[in-house]
């Protein structure tokens, strides 16, 4: 399963919190605009929702939407903020833009197996025109909204897509760009105005015409919909959803309505989602993540999805919404720990002798409740106090205060950051699975957690180890394959139960470990056999290392890392202490910063078996970025590409000189490039 893009932004300040009056009438003053004019849709017919669709429906994603409505009507569907209001999208209404949005693709020619590409960030509309999609048909396919021209062209001309789904002007820019190279898109669909009034490319269109040509033919045949919803089953494909992408290409799965809505049921059998609770939906759409709890989860348990009104809003949406539950790779618990160890560094001795007192009071409490031991009543009137006065508050400060559940996908979680959100009450689980099982097929139990496991599988999915120690799965949400691409799907699905590619084992009470990524997993010299995420996990708890690519095994003679300082930490520290710095190439040779990456690194290694302990490590001169393909997407190592276009660096890690000689190329905004050299320093760690 995919993991993260777009870290949590700016911290919250409204100290009212919790959930408070959220409606299109009652709001703070509004913030700055995000966005154009308001895009309401149609309003919902005298008639009210839809009535003429068969039962059998249900069992498809637009068919819970079409119960949904029928049943709770009034019920709040969806929220997006809007000039600093939260607009409130209704069930009934929900379906009515759906159904305008699906019979307006059906009047411009869309049909059955038809592919529908959608980029943008977290909006109503991205599931609109998802769920109207599948009801006519069409396949939809989600794409990174950071992703580069060159990534949209590839796949959009990989799933011959004839329409896409666009937001805004930036996302329009990328299509017209690589337009020509994907010869199949016939339309261009927008729903983000500004900017665009004057853009007379053939086939745009707006999302609200769109809608107006599908309510004029709702008004002239108003069972078509209907008519066209009975022809879709549970076994059509729903979704075709990008791989992470860590060992290759990126590949499209074919995900069915039947793979979607078994991932849903079971998730929410093992965790009871309803009517009432709030999600806050700011994760890519394009991330199996997002869609298995924002699309698939909210369907089946009719609970309300919010979406912020800007990236950097998210922690203040949260705090306002107070979310029942959280779904978030990686990236994101890494960020808030960085964010909140940041604060206590800068804070006053007092208050960071507090801080620490209450995270070990905090952490106390935590074991015993993974232990399931009883405490002494000393003990639990100081986690109270604890509780009171540091932990509740920096759980309100992150927009934590009224997580049930919270969950981390897509990657392994390091266990130093779970064992922090489960120090401050949060009770955080750990999700396994991947693209090509709908997003999950294990997950942690309330009151079993573990923080070195991924929990016991879900009821209807079997999981078994290979004897090669590859884990295998056979569940009904495992996919139907990949699109277009017989060979990569038997591989994937020989032997009749879906091969993950990761390593790892089961503890005799049944809890399920992840090793790593099967290729991935080294043996060292004498033997041993060698986590490198295990590791990366460890460094990247500094609050001050944003990523770190350890490399060890293969007739290395010891563990090596190359490390990404975290800019914006590491130069906050800098500041505090008066180094003077320009870049993050400058920020990166300073001694200084060395001197604090070597502690981190030494400490580290004092958790770490001897074969396993760093002996060498640089920093980088540049961040690692999904642009220049070092991750992926969702801000996974791409560890094979790394190897490759950091040869030099990984071999002279691995030799005895203490520094290595680097040539970039950078490419101004106006085209033009130019080559720096950097003579990066290589530390030895005792």
């Amino acid at each position: 399963m995919g993991a993260a893009a777009g870290a949590v932004g700016a911290r919250a300040t409204d100290a009212n919190g919790g959930r408070g009056a959220i409606s299109s009438k009652v709001g703070r003053e509004p913030s700055k605009v995000g966005r154009g004019p308001s895009r309401r849709g149609p309003e919902p017919s005298k008639a009210g929702p839809e009535r003429n669709v068969s039962a059998p429906a249900a069992d498809t994603l637009p068919g819970l939407l079409v119960r949904r409505a029928r049943r709770h009507p009034n019920g709040i569907a969806l929220r997006e903020k809007e000039f600093g209001i939260w607009q409130e999208l209704t069930w009934a209404q929900f379906l009515t833009r759906v159904r305008a949005f699906a019979l307006g693709l059906a009047g411009l020619g869309v049909g059955k197996g038809d592919r529908i590409a959608i980029v943008g960030d977290n909006r109503p509309e991205w599931v609109i025109a998802e769920l109207a999609a599948q009801a006519i048909g069409a396949l939809p396919l989600g794409l990174y909204q950071d992703s580069i021209a060159d990534e949209l062209a590839r796949l959009l001309g990989a799933a011959e897509a004839r329409v896409i789904v666009a937001e805004d002007q930036e996302q329009v820019d990328k299509v017209l760009e690589v337009r020509d190279s994907a010869p199949e898109l016939e339309r261009i669909i927008h729903y983000d105005p500004r900017g665009l009034h004057d853009y007379r490319a053939p086939g745009l269109v707006s999302f609200e015409k769109v809608e107006e040509i599908g309510a004029e033919a709702h008004r002239e045949s108003p069972g078509d919909f209907a008519r066209r919803l009975s022809r879709i089953s549970a076994g059509d494909t729903a979704l075709l959803c990008t791989t992470s992408g860590t060992t290759s290409v990126p590949k499209l799965a074919m995900l069915s309505h039947a793979n979607l809505t078994a991932m849903a049921a079971q998730l929410c059998e093992v965790d009871p989602m309803a009517p009432g609770d709030e999600f806050v939906s700011f994760l890519p759409l394009a991330w199996i993540g997002e869609q298995m709890v924002g699309v698939a989860s909210a369907l089946h348990a009719g609970f309300t999805v919010n979406y912020p009104e800007e990236t950097s809003t998210v922690r203040n949406d949260m705090r306002e919404i107070g979310p029942a539950f959280l779904m978030s790779p990686p990236r994101i618990w890494e960020n808030m720990v960085s964010d909140i160890q940041v604060m206590a560094d800068d804070t006053t001795p007092l208050k960071g002798w507090l801080y620490r007192w209450a995270m070990r009071e905090g952490a106390n409490a935590a074991e015993a409740r993974a232990q399931a031991a009883r405490t002494g009543a000393l003990a639990r009137v100081r986690h109270r106090i604890a509780d009171w006065t540091v932990l509740h508050p920096i759980r309100d400060q992150l927009g934590l205060g009224r997580v049930r559940r919270a969950y981390t996908g897509g990657a392994a979680l390091g266990p130093d950051v779970f064992r922090f959100f489960h120090a401050i009450g949060v009770n955080l689980k750990q999700l396994y699975g991947q693209t090509e099982v709908a997003g999950i097929s294990v997950v942690h139990r309330d009151g079993d957690i573990r923080f070195h496991t991924v929990g016991k599988p879900f009821p209807r999915t079997e999981i078994r180890i290979s004897e090669e120690g590859e884990i295998l799965c056979r569940s009904p949400a495992v996919f139907q394959g990949y699109f277009r691409n017989r060979q990569a799907t038997d591989e994937a699905l020989a032997g009749g139960w879906l091969h993950s590619g990761d390593a790892g084992y089961f503890e005799p009470d049944g809890h399920l470990v992840v090793i790593d990524r099967l290729a991935d997993v080294m043996k060292l010299p004498d033997g041993t056999n060698f986590s490198p995420q295990f590791v990366e996990n460890k460094l990247k708890f500094s609050p001050h290392i944003r990523e770190a690519v350890v490399f060890g095994g293969g007739g290395a003679p010891f563990v090596t890392a190359m490390i990404a300082i975290d800019a914006e930490n590491a130069g906050q520290w800098a500041e505090r202490r008066r180094i003077a710095y320009t870049t993050f190439t400058d920020l990166a040779r300073r001694a200084e910063i060395h001197a604090l990456v070597r502690s981190h690194v030494a400490s580290v290694n004092e958790s770490l078996p001897e074969p396993a302990r760093i002996r060498r490590f640089l920093l980088l001169h540049k961040e690692l970025h999904a642009d220049d393909a070092e991750l992926t997407r969702t801000r996974k190592v791409r560890r094979r590409h790394i190897a490759g276009r950091f040869g030099r660096i990984v071999e002279a890690l691995q030799g005895e000189g203490d520094s290595v000689a680097v040539d970039t190329e950078i490419t101004y905004q106006d085209g033009r490039t130019a080559r720096v050299a950097h003579d990066l320093r290589i530390e030895r760690v005792d």
